[in-house]
């Protein structure tokens, strides 16, 4: 609500004004989010068919209920989606994030899955955090990771946040970025 113009009493009721005020109605919570998913799912529908891919895109809702929505891309030969080791997802994620905050002018999180990738990449850094803490608990030698970015990095912080034989840390800077696994 905003006041345009101020009321004024008066004097024994003369001389009185109403005020003037404007009212604009919000909508629901989590309306905005559900147009965004919808606007997400429509321009990531739209980028698959300019790319001449025959996918399907479904919404499913994130693993513990919390999060985002998760589209997930289902179809065949969709390995050039998912890139080396992600990185062509990544992208296009991030460029569907920005798509849609732009259209919406607010912050619309968006995630992207090709059949299941997502969980499989966790799954598989997860065994390499655990095989790498045994190799570094068995000879004491520290152990680099390879680069990788913050959200797989904060994946084997979390492997191996509970370890009790090691720790981890993130060295380097931008995109060479690494996880190094100690002896505590």
């Amino acid at each position: 609500m905003v006041v345009l113009k101020k009321g004024k009493t008066g004097f024994l009721g003369l001389g009185a004004e109403d005020s003037t005020v404007r009212v604009t109605v919000r909508p629901p919570e989590g309306a905005e989010q559900d147009d965004g998913v919808a606007l997400a799912k429509e321009m990531l529908e739209k980028l698959l068919s300019l790319m001449k891919l025959s996918a399907t895109v479904t919404e499913k809702q994130a693993p513990e209920g919390e999060g985002p929505v998760i589209l997930d891309i289902t179809g065949d030969d969709l390995g050039i989606l998912i890139g080396r080791r992600g990185q062509t997802l990544f992208s296009l994620q991030h460029l569907v994030y920005l798509m849609v905050s732009h259209r919406l002018q607010s912050r619309v999180p968006v995630v992207i899955d090709v059949e299941g990738y997502r969980q499989r990449r966790q799954e598989a850094l997860t065994r390499l955090a655990l095989r790498t803490a045994e190799s570094v608990e068995a000879t004491g030698q520290p152990a680099d990771l390879e680069p990788m970015p913050a959200n797989e990095r904060r994946i084997i912080h979390l492997a191996l946040q509970d370890h009790e034989a090691v720790t981890t840390e993130s060295v380097g800077e931008g995109e060479s970025r690494k996880v190094t696994i100690k002896k505590r």
